[in-house]
């Protein structure tokens, strides 16, 4: 195949992905559809063996038995009722400060992504709880619904993120080293949040009006309680990690196990609990897995077609500051956040910009905590950002899309400020996994 003629097959194939997607049809099924489609009229149906051979390789990864389990656990924890006692306890500590229960919504959002890892889950509970209480005290609703979302997707970056692994996975790097690498750059993220809150509310106090009722103090002691668990669960879960003592896969099964007991002694555990946490565990993990098998057949044409060696020679070509191709390839990230869901940039992307990070000699583990916020950023970036439309299902009659969009811009400048710091100093990145007992 000539490089004019390879340079056309990968033109049709992103147009016809790009066309697919707009007409509503699953990723899985589109990036699956178009790698036979093209294996087909490129070669012949017995090339499909290699494909098959790619995805099964891909299925027997031990790595990703660490994602049932990390979703299995966050399913658990969100039905064990520990997640509204934690946000009662933010209630009695922060409700006098300033956006006090906009800082205790990111707290809480922060605890929930060392939990469980989900991102839907911390934006679905966050709008459930939270957002009603700050409504009724009389916050601005574009604070209280940014917040939300922006504290919601912290579950991308702060580890156990299920995110992190099948990026690990497509990488080929370090799921320990990964996890470890993004606890720094998300409580970073988080401290910006906090910061911008109690700021805009002291500037203007009327947009998250303080509570004057005292809480005693008995109250607010007893009300620790609820921490104990999560962070014995945490501890648990990232000490062993970072440690040495278990791998990402075994710390998800001493999550679970935490979890359970949790729901124990919640008094939440049953066997219609469980039930529903398998179901949940088996969607979301079925859903990941046929997005994995669609984007590596896809990736697979690609390569076959001389994708990859036309963009190393394109960059090669370019003479651009290293840096500067580092940037695009951020944008890139963020625009196609739009539009897709991160797993499916991961599986889509990652193998085509990790040749390119080698070649320009940055740091793998570094670009994917980079490669991390700015899926972040994307899933909170109007107008398709997929945590606002998660938002979407708990906001009451009378608050609109518009006023979600309005609200989540400041804290996507803020994301923005975060992902240029750990580009500047990569040392937020690198310098907890450089610590650890074994990657």
């Amino acid at each position: 195949m000539t490089g004019i003629a390879s340079e056309g097959v990968l033109i049709w194939m992103f147009a016809g992905l790009v066309g697919l997607m707009l007409t509503g049809l699953p990723l899985a099924f589109v990036l699956g559809g178009l790698a036979i489609l093209f294996t087909v009229l490129l070669w012949d149906p017995a090339a499909l063996t290699i494909t098959v051979l790619q995805i099964f390789d891909t299925m027997r990864s031990d790595s990703l038995m660490s994602i049932p389990l990390y979703v299995m656990m966050a399913s658990v924890l969100q039905r064990s009722g520990i997640i509204e006692s934690l946000y009662k306890a933010m209630e009695l500590w922060f409700n006098r400060l300033p956006g006090g229960l906009a800082i205790g919504t990111v707290i809480i959002c922060t605890i929930m992504a060392a939990m469980t890892g989900i991102v839907g889950a911390a934006v679905a509970a966050m709008g459930i709880l939270a957002l009603p209480s700050m409504l009724k005290r009389g916050y601005d609703q574009r604070l209280a619904l940014g917040t939300i979302c922006a504290g919601g997707t912290l579950g991308i970056l702060i580890p156990p993120s299920v995110v992190t692994i099948v990026y690990a996975v497509t990488a080929q790097v370090s799921i320990g080293q990964m996890f470890i690498g993004g606890i720094i750059p998300g409580l970073l993220l988080a401290g910006l949040y906090v910061a911008y809150i109690v700021i805009r509310s002291l500037i203007d106090p009327s947009i998250a009006p303080r509570d004057p009722s005292p809480v005693a103090w008995g109250a607010r002691i007893r009300s620790l309680r609820a921490l104990i668990l999560p962070f014995l669960i945490i501890i648990g879960v990232l000490g062993s990690i970072y440690a040495g003592i278990a791998t990402p896969t075994e710390a998800a099964a001493v999550g679970v196990a935490g979890a359970i007991v949790s729901a124990a002694v919640e008094r939440r555990l049953s066997l219609s609990m469980l039930s529903g946490a398998g179901i949940d565990t088996i969607k979301v993990t079925a859903m990941i897995l046929w997005i994995t098998m669609g984007a590596k057949a896809f990736v697979a044409i690609f390569t076959g077609t001389g994708g990859a060696d036309f963009l190393l020679e394109f960059i090669r070509d370019l003479d651009a500051n290293r840096w500067l191709v580092l940037a695009a390839m951020m944008g890139v990230l963020v625009f196609l956040g739009l539009f897709l869901d991160e797993i499916g940039i991961i599986l889509l992307c990652v193998p085509v910009f990790l040749p390119v990070i080698q070649l320009l000699d940055f740091d793998p583990l570094w670009f994917g905590i980079l490669f991390m916020v700015s899926a972040q950023t994307a899933y909170i970036s109007p107008p398709f950002g997929y945590t606002l439309f998660y938002l979407k299902g708990t906001l009451p009659p009378e608050i609109g899309m518009g006023t979600v969009y309005r609200g989540i811009i400041p804290f996507v400048l803020l994301q923005l400020v975060g992902l240029g710091l750990c580009a500047a100093f990569p040392e937020l990145v690198l310098w907890l996994p450089k610590l650890m007992v074994a990657g």
